[in-house]
């Protein structure tokens, strides 16, 4: 049995085999998911798919990349939500600094203010980080975020920031890259993490796992980071599947925790 940490199965890539997809997975062994909704367009359709399927759950929040579109009445909506029965994390959070939508200081407004949230509803916060890792630490040590704690989402930088994030009280979600064979800095990660701080997940529809990089990505080849995962580490599937999923259902407070 997986759990996929992060996926975006209420994103346009799907609108014409939702339903399958979602099936796909179940057949793979993936029994868990938990859907992002990060702006006004995709919350309620993870919400929807929340309240229609007993075992995904939703994360809300507001991606950097749109922070600059962020008003307070979202800000506000946000908290609401975290009071619904299958909301079990604040995000997709942070800063990316990659993309030039909104401005650096906007994100980082826009992410304190989320940590606030979480800190003030209890709920631990999923960090989406790109190009910017220096002031992600530092918004997480400022605003005392290790009080809720919560995931590294996709994380793909280097090993040498994993104890940081550790004892900020965050857990490491590894995804499709840890797969490609270019890819150094995942695998190393693989290895250095501890297995209990360690999740699986794919961020669907975005990096596929080898063999289907390129394509889009969906909850179903969750299953192919495991078996990567588990090979680095030198365990079995079954083991690294087992502790993913219980490290999963202690942070998030879903299956039988």
């Amino acid at each position: 049995m997986l759990v996929d940490t992060h996926m975006h199965l209420n994103v346009e890539q799907f609108v014409d085999d939702r339903e399958e997809t979602i099936q796909r997975a179940f057949d793979a062994g993936v029994a868990y998911m938990i859907v992002v909704g990060f702006n006004r367009e995709t919350i309620p359709l993870a919400l929807e798919l929340a309240e229609q399927y007993e075992t995904i759950y939703a994360a809300v929040g507001w991606h950097p990349v749109d922070a600059i579109d962020m008003c307070d009445e979202d800000l506000e909506w946000i908290e609401d939500l975290t009071q619904h029965s299958k909301v079990v994390a604040i995000g997709e959070m942070g800063l990316d600094y990659h993309w030039d939508k909104s401005p650096k200081d906007v994100q980082k407004d826009v992410f304190r203010r989320q940590i606030a949230l979480a800190k003030k509803v209890g709920m631990p916060i999923t960090i989406h980080n790109r190009e910017a890792t220096e002031d992600i630490i530092d918004v997480l040590k400022e605003e005392n975020a290790k009080d809720v704690g919560g995931i590294m989402h996709c994380y793909n930088d280097d090993a040498k920031y994993v104890p940081t994030f550790l004892d900020m009280n965050f857990h490491i979600s590894l995804g499709g890259p840890v797969t490609f064979k270019n890819a150094t800095m995942p695998k190393d990660v693989a290895v250095q993490v501890p297995i209990d701080r360690l999740l699986v997940e794919t961020d669907a529809p975005f990096l596929a796992p080898h063999p289907n990089r390129g394509r889009r990505n969906e909850p179903a080849y969750v299953k192919l980071v495991a078996e990567k995962i588990a090979e680095l580490r030198g365990m079995s599937f079954d083991e690294l599947s087992s502790v993913t999923t219980e490290n999963a259902f202690k942070l998030l407070k879903i299956g039988d925790s």
